[in-house]
C-alpha cells in the first residue's frame, strides 16, 4: 500500500464523514495526502505538527489545523518563526484559561496581527470565542475555519467587525485586500448562509434599531441584483469601498438597492429604502460581499429562508413553514413531470415549487437528457410551469428571493389573494389568464374571464394557512360559504363564517384542469370532526381520494401542535363517472422527524454518530420516504 493511499485510508477513519473528509474546500489546490503523513500506533492515529516539529494525536481539528499551517506558509508566504500554535490568551487577570490554535506576530514577534481559531468540521459557532480573543489579544485580523468554512474578520472596533474576502499575505495590507477586483468569477459560492444571515441578525443589526428581516432581505436582492445585472468580468458594485468612508458605502448600497427595487417593483413599496445605520453599514455588506447568490446551492438558501422565516413569527397567522421532508413526500407521490404546469396558492417561500423543480431537474432535465443545453430548458422549465400565490407580503419577498437564486431573474411569485381572485389587480389577471379554463358557454366563458374562477393547472402542491376564518361577502363565491342540509346538499343560507383552509380546498380544486392532481396539507378536524362532513362530501363529489397520509403531532412544533394529514386529489374529468367506492392508499406517520419540542430528530449510525447525506446535509429520522414509496407500489399494483 502507498503512502499517500495509507493516508487516505486513515484520514476516512479519523473523519468518519467522507463528506468531512472530501468536502474541505479551504485546501482546494493542496494536495492534502502529500502533505500529511499520518500514522498509527496501537489503535491511535499521529501526524507531525508542522510548527513545533513533534507527534501529536491526530484529531480532525488537528489535522485541519496542520493544513492551515501549510497553507499560511507555503500560499501567503508568512515565515514560520512569526508563527506559533496553542498561546495563551489572558483575559484580565487570568492567563492560560484559553489558548489560540494559531497566532500571527507582528514584526516585532510579540504583538498578535492575527488569531486563527480552528474547529473540527462541522462548525457550529466560534465566532463569539474568536472575537473575545481579539479584544484580549489586540489583532485586527481573526480567522475562523472548520475547512469547509473560512471566515476571515477584521476588527475595526472594539465591537464592531468586518468581513475580509481574504487573509492578507505576508507583506500585503488590509487596504490591499479590501481594494483588489472582484469579479463575478471571484464570488465563492455560499457555504452556510444561515450563518451569514445569524450573523447579520444578532451580531450586526440586533443593536441598530432596524427591523432585521427587512434589511437583510433588502440586501439579499440588492446582492442578487449585482449578481444577475452587472456585468461578469466587471468588479462588483456590492461590496466595501476602500478608503470610502461609512455614508459614501451606505450610498453606494442604497443605489443597488434602487436598482433592484426599480427591477422587481412588485417586491417592494416605492417608498422603501436601506435604513442600516451608517455606523454597521461596512460589516453588514462586508459579510456577503465575497459571495455568490445567484445559482447558489438551494438547500443551503432553504435552510437559511427557513431559519428567518421562522424567527419572523409567521406561525400568529397559522402559516407554518412546511418541513421540506413533507414536501418531498408529496412530490414524490404525485411524481410530477417537465409538461406539468404547478402552482401553489399558499406559496410561502415557494418550498413545495422549489423541491417540485429539483425533482423534475434531477429526474428528467439532465445534462445526459440534453447536453450543453440542459441549464438553459432547466431555466425555461422554472419560469414557465412553476406558479406561487400568497397574500402576505414576506413570504413573497423569500419566496421571489428563491424562485431568482434557482431561475434566470425572472418567477412568477405573485402578491396576490388566492381566495379572492375577482379582486386581483391587472398585474396578476394578466399573469393568469392563459390559464383559464375555456367554455362551450359564451356566458360561462365571460364569467370566467371576469370572475377568475376556473383554471387548467395540472398540479396544486399547497400548505394553507389554518388559523383564521373568512366572513362577508366572499363567503357567497364558494359552494362552501353555505349552509349544507343533512343529505349534504348545498342550501341557499349562508354561512357566518368558515375557516380559511376549508375555503382552500374549493379555491384549490378550481385550480385544477379536469383530471389534474392536489396534495393538500390540512388540519386533521377536516378529516374527522363531525361538522365537517359536508366538506368531505363536497371533496368527494369533486374529486377522487388517492391517499391520505396522517403526520406526525410534532410536524409543525414549535409553533403549533395541530394535528394534520396529507391529502392527495385527483380531480373528476368532466364525462368521468363519480365513483364511490375504489382503493384508497392511507398512512400514518410514526417518525415525524421531530421531537416534542420541535427540534429535528437526525438519523444515526451504530457508534451513535450523526448522519450526512451526500452534500453534508444532516439525514432527518422519519418514514415519509418509506410511506411515499408504499404509495408507489400500492398504485403499480392496481395496473
Amino acid at each position: 500500500m502507498t503512502d499517500q493511499k495509507k493516508t487516505s485510508e486513515i484520514l476516512g477513519k479519523i473523519f468518519r464523514n467522507p463528506d468531512m473528509q472530501y468536502g474541505l474546500s479551504v485546501f482546494e489546490g493542496i494536495k492534502i495526502e502529500e502533505v500529511l503523513d499520518l500514522s498509527e500506533k496501537e489503535g491511535k492515529y499521529y501526524l507531525p505538527c508542522l510548527k513545533r516539529n513533534k507527534k501529536i494525536v491526530a484529531k480532525p481539528e488537528e489535522i485541519v489545523r496542520q493544513l492551515m499551517i501549510y497553507k499560511l506558509i507555503h500560499f501567503y508566504k508568512y515565515p514560520p518563526d512569526r508563527m506559533d500554535v496553542e498561546v495563551d490568551v489572558q483575559f484580565g487577570r487570568e492567563i492560560g484559561k484559553k489558548r489560540a490554535d494559531i497566532v500571527i506576530y507582528r514584526e516585532d514577534g510579540r504583538t498578535p496581527y492575527l488569531v486563527m481559531e480552528v474547529k473540527k468540521p462541522d462548525i457550529k459557532d466560534g465566532l463569539g470565542q474568536l472575537k473575545s480573543y481579539a479584544n484580549a489579544t489586540g489583532a485586527p485580523i481573526l480567522v475562523l475555519t472548520d475547512g469547509k468554512i473560512q471566515n476571515n474578520i477584521l476588527r475595526t472596533d472594539p465591537n464592531l467587525f468586518e468581513d475580509l474576502p481574504e487573509i492578507p499575505k505576508f507583506n500585503e495590507t488590509v487596504e490591499d485586500v479590501r481594494s483588489k477586483k472582484i469579479t463575478y468569477e471571484d464570488l465563492d459560492e455560499i457555504p452556510n448562509l444561515q450563518q451569514l444571515v445569524y450573523e447579520l441578525q444578532e451580531v450586526v443589526l440586533s443593536n441598530s434599531g432596524v427591523n432585521s428581516f427587512d434589511e437583510i432581505f433588502k440586501l439579499i436582492y440588492a446582492k442578487l441584483y449585482d449578481d444577475i445585472r452587472t456585468p461578469r468580468n466587471e468588479n462588483r458594485r456590492f461590496r466595501v469601498i476602500a478608503g470610502a468612508t461609512n455614508k459614501e458605502n451606505l450610498d453606494n448600497i442604497s443605489r443597488l438597492f434602487e436598482d433592484a427595487k426599480n427591477q422587481w417593483r412588485e417586491v417592494f413599496k416605492p417608498n422603501d429604502e436601506i435604513e442600516i445605520p451608517e455606523n454597521v453599514v461596512v460589516p453588514t455588506v462586508s459579510l456577503l460581499q465575497k459571495y455568490r447568490l445567484f445559482g447558489s446551492n438551494l438547500q443551503v438558501i432553504d435552510d437559511a429562508f427557513e431559519y428567518l422565516i421562522n424567527l419572523d413569527a409567521k406561525g400568529e397567522k397559522g402559516q407554518y413553514f412546511t418541513p421540506r421532508h413533507v414536501i418531498d413526500m408529496a412530490i414524490k407521490m404525485l411524481n410530477p413531470t417537465s409538461n406539468d404546469y404547478i402552482i401553489d396558492t399558499a406559496a410561502g417561500s415557494c418550498g413545495f415549487l422549489l423541491h417540485a423543480m429539483q425533482y423534475v431537474w434531477k429526474n428528467e432535465i439532465t445534462k445526459k437528457k440534453y447536453g450543453d443545453r440542459y441549464d438553459v430548458e432547466q431555466k425555461d422549465y422554472a419560469e414557465k410551469r412553476l406558479f406561487g400565490i400568497d397574500f402576505d407580503p414576506r413570504s413573497v419577498k423569500i419566496g421571489k428571493a428563491m424562485m431568482l437564486i434557482a431561475g434566470d431573474g425572472k418567477t412568477n411569485i405573485t402578491f396576490a389573494n388566492s381566495l379572492d381572485s375577482e379582486n386581483w389587480n391587472e398585474d396578476a389577471r394578466a399573469k393568469f389568464r392563459p390559464f383559464l379554463q375555456t367554455f362551450e358557454n359564451s356566458d360561462e366563458n365571460r364569467r370566467n374571464q371576469e370572475k377568475l374562477t376556473d383554471f387548467n393547472f395540472d398540479i396544486v402542491l399547497t400548505n394553507p394557512p389554518f388559523a383564521g376564518e373568512i366572513k362577508g361577502v366572499l363567503l357567497n363565491r364558494y359552494d362552501l360559504g353555505f349552509k349544507w342540509n343533512k343529505d349534504f346538499e348545498k342550501t341557499s343560507k349562508h354561512q357566518n363564517k368558515v375557516s380559511r383552509d376549508v375555503l382552500f380546498i374549493e379555491r384549490d380544486l378550481n385550480f385544477l384542469k379536469p383530471g389534474g392532481r392536489m396534495a393538500i396539507v390540512l388540519p386533521q378536524g377536516v378529516l374527522n370532526n363531525t361538522q365537517m362532513q359536508y366538506v368531505r362530501q363536497f371533496i368527494l363529489g369533486k374529486a377522487k381520494l388517492l391517499a391520505v397520509v396522517g403526520l406526525s403531532g410534532n410536524t409543525f412544533k414549535p409553533h403549533t401542535g395541530t394535528k394534520t394529514s396529507v391529502l392527495f386529489l385527483q380531480k373528476w374529468k368532466n364525462d368521468e363517472e363519480v365513483l364511490e367506492d375504489y382503493p384508497i392508499f392511507m398512512a400514518v406517520s410514526k417518525k415525524g422527524g421531530k421531537d416534542t419540542s420541535g427540534e429535528y430528530v437526525y438519523k444515526k449510525d451504530n457508534d451513535g454518530n450523526v448522519m450526512f447525506d451526500d452534500f453534508g446535509k444532516k439525514i432527518i429520522d422519519h418514514d415519509l420516504d418509506e410511506i411515499a414509496e408504499e404509495f408507489l407500489r400500492f398504485n403499480e399494483a392496481k395496473k
